[in-house]
């Protein structure tokens, strides 16, 4: 892991003989030239993490032989050529994210309709020409952006995954007319079809079973004939510009108000445990920053309550002990958040974790040990940090890490 460096220069053909590496990520870094083909010979990475450098030239398609990949992430670079139709064959591979390259000319392959367990496709800005292929075949498909190319010809009428939660199609050249289909997709979240020539009629019941909130509702038809049309019903909501949700910062913590301010030591990093089942139970919390790297959703709040269970009991705490401070989206789009972890309301009321427990926790955060989420995608660590009454200790916490 040598993520968010300032590492330059080109990618050693040797790598490709750690046979036994599970996870390689070099993202946001500075490394250029080619992604060797030697990588092929990585039998059990399951993350590939290569974003954010200055890679160029064609992706090998011997990546294809890396039957245990789960995440192959390779946005933001120079990368050329074809996209490699064997990449289809990959029976694990959940994550395929290629955003911001230049495959000018290239063509989505038609084999990638028989990704088998793939949930995120992302080839936004890639310079990909020609038609959008019948994904309905790929079984647990959830987010899908083709935004920012030459796309041309309709959008194919056959029903998508009930898991879609993202279809960003917009900034191509299609037509025709948008396919009732879209209107079955009740996890929907988000649909961009902006910019671009799609004409004849919206499908009346298209935006009526969706079951999230109004702030939810990201479904665009901007720039296209069919928002000329003086008889199409609420023209305004589905015409109008996009919501900047991007920028958002919400504080999710629930109210303690009630709780007298002076007998909870604020000015040494205690404070009152949002969710406690005990009202006013004062603790000092472990300070988390924590980013989900490729979500498949583009609206959070349906999906807080799961990555609390997720978090927590994979940290083995309770769900009282878990408060998501605040979150936000980022460019990619990521979805940063902090978070604080409480210690257990037992029967000493402690107000602190001891520091076997503070290690145990970072010990799984640091070691990626949480189980993978197709869901939530790869994430990273940003910081620990120990302050308060965690800040003594802070010399034998690190002690676990360096023996």
């Amino acid at each position: 892991l040598l993520n968010g460096n300032k590492l330059y220069g080109s990618l050693p053909d040797e790598l490709g003989y750690l046979s036994n590496l599970s996870r390689l990520q070099l993202d946001q870094n500075n490394i250029s030239g080619q992604i060797p083909k030697t990588f092929a010979n990585m039998s059990s990475v399951r993350h590939l993490h290569l974003n954010n450098n200055s890679l160029a030239g064609q992706i090998p398609p011997e990546l294809s032989q890396i039957f245990t990949l789960l995440h192959l992430l390779l946005d933001n670079n120079n990368l050329s050529g074809y996209l490699p139709p064997e990449f289809s064959n990959l029976p694990n591979l959940r994550i395929l994210q290629l955003d911001n390259n230049d495959f000018s000319g290239s063509v989505i392959p038609a084999s990638y309709r028989n990704f088998s367990r793939l949930v995120k496709l992302s080839l936004r800005n890639c310079s990909l020409q020609g038609a959008v292929p019948d994904l309905s075949r790929i079984p647990s498909l959830s987010y899908l952006d083709l935004s920012r190319n030459h796309l041309a010809g309709p959008i194919p009428e056959n029903k998508l995954s009930e898991n879609m939660t993202t279809i960003d199609l917009s900034d191509n050249q299609l037509k025709g007319s948008i396919p009732g289909s879209f209107s079955d997709l009740h996890s929907l979240q988000k649909l961009s079809l902006k910019n671009n020539f799609l004409t004849g009629p919206v499908p009346t019941n298209i935006w009526q079973n969706m079951s999230f909130s109004t702030s939810a509702r990201l479904k665009l038809l901007e720039g296209n004939p069919v928002c000329k049309n003086a008889n199409l019903l609420n023209v305004n909501l589905f015409c109008g510009s996009e919501p900047r949700e991007d920028k958002m910062l919400t504080n999710l913590n629930y109210s303690t108000a009630n709780c007298p301010i002076q007998a909870c030591p604020t000015d040494n990093f205690y404070e009152y445990v949002p969710a406690s089942p005990l009202p006013c139970f004062c603790a000092a919390p472990l300070r988390i920053g924590y980013r989900l790297k490729s979500p498949s959703f583009s609206y959070f709040p349906p999906y807080i309550q799961p990555l609390e269970v997720y978090l927590t009991s994979s940290l083995k705490l309770s769900r009282y002990q878990l408060s998501i401070d605040t979150y936000s989206w980022e460019k990619g789009p990521r979805l940063r958040m902090y978070l604080k972890l409480f210690p257990s309301l037992n029967v000493n009321h402690s107000s602190t974790f001891n520091v076997s427990e503070v290690q145990r926790i970072r010990h799984i955060y640091t070691s990626w040990t949480f189980p993978g989420s197709a869901l939530f995608g790869p994430y990273e660590l940003l910081n620990f940090t120990l302050l308060g009454p965690y800040a003594d200790s802070m010399y034998f916490i690190l002690q676990f890490f360096w023996h």
